[in-house]
């Protein structure tokens, strides 16, 4: 039986990418580290994927699917609705939300709004190191249109287009991007395979009325003052490939234990493995840990999650808490209802 798995042709392919991005870590450091902006695309913005240390590609089955692998929104029966809200480090705030509506044998249409904001800061100078006064914010946001659907009966295909806008005070900068994924099952142990590749994009760029000054070209002999606009360094986004695999390590009425590992290759940092594991009791009471390795910062993770339905309504609220290194606990709490 093992034997057979092994030899299945969809299958190879994905063990070949999995056995390249293992074995990333021990080669030299990505030169382009911290090379891209809009970092706030690589926040997990869903309370269940972010209790399971940000694995679980291959299992990823409602509108918050949208976030990590639009494949998974075609596994949406009826419409399935997703909301989420962070404090982040104490100073930022995340928050989410996404709608999937069924097409039928179409497949899926699904809509979502991720928005990273701060609090007013005051601004401060070499001689007025106190504060002067004036404050400003900052605010980062994408809008997604996503469609998914079944290929075959084992396969899933999604893709997302999404406007990625970034403001600082009165200087912002927009782009377009574009995320895939595919989910495909088996039938050992409901073995899941999943690929996906976020944020493909042209680069980003800065520009607002603060930047614009007035210049004089001739410095000795005063010239005509001329309107001049500082320009900006372009900047990549944050191109990310995941290659995740899931399976249920224990099905039975009264329990579900289903175990994900996720290997992560971004393009502004090194490979990155993370591992989660997910046990639903009774099909209503859920409990979920993970583990992220090669993390500066972040190792472990921990949350819990409640089914609860009324007639055709389903409701699930979950709850993630991540533990960090140098700076404070995060904490998560999301809303999905179906029906």
């Amino acid at each position: 039986m093992m034997l057979k798995l092994f030899f299945h042709k969809p299958l190879l392919p994905a063990l070949g990418s999995l056995l390249l991005l293992c074995a990333s870590p021990l080669t030299a450091a990505n030169p382009n580290l911290g090379a891209s902006g809009a970092q706030f695309l690589k926040i997990p913005s869903t309370a269940r994927l972010a209790a399971m240390g940000d694995a679980g590609l291959a299992t990823l089955d409602d509108a918050s699917s949208v976030f990590r692998n639009p494949a998974g929104i075609a596994a949406v029966r009826g419409t399935d609705f997703y909301v989420s809200d962070m404090e982040y480090l104490n100073f930022f705030h995340l928050s989410s939300a996404a709608a999937v509506t069924q097409l039928g044998p179409s497949g899926s249409i699904a809509v979502a709004l991720l928005v990273f904001s701060m609090d007013e800061m005051e601004m401060t100078t070499e001689f007025e190191p106190d504060g002067t006064g004036r404050f400003f914010d900052a605010q980062d946001a994408a809008l997604s249109l996503s469609y998914a659907r079944h290929l075959t009966d084992r396969f899933r295909l999604g893709l997302s287009a999404k406007l990625v806008h970034q403001r600082i005070w009165n200087e912002s900068a927009s782009g377009l991007a574009f995320d895939v994924g595919t989910q495909y099952r088996m039938d050992w142990k409901n073995l899941t395979l999943a690929m996906s590749m976020a944020n493909f994009g042209p680069d980003m760029q800065f520009s607002g009325p603060d930047l614009i000054v007035n210049y004089d070209s001739q410095d000795a002999y005063p010239n005509r003052i001329v309107p001049t606009e500082l320009k900006t360094e372009a900047f990549p986004l944050p191109l990310d490939f995941r290659f995740g695999a899931g399976l249920d390590l224990h099905s039975s009425p009264l329990l579900k234990w289903r175990a994900n590992l996720d290997a992560v290759h971004p393009s502004d940092n090194d490979e990155r493995i993370h591992l989660g594991s997910e046990i639903t009791l009774a099909g209503r009471l859920i409990l979920r840990t993970g583990w992220k390795f090669g993390h500066d910062s972040e190792s472990l993770s921990t949350g819990a999650g409640l089914i609860l339905h009324t007639g055709s309504l389903r409701l699930r609220f979950d709850y993630a808490y991540l533990l960090q290194e140098l700076l404070p606990d995060v904490q998560l709490f999301s809303l999905a209802v179906g029906f």
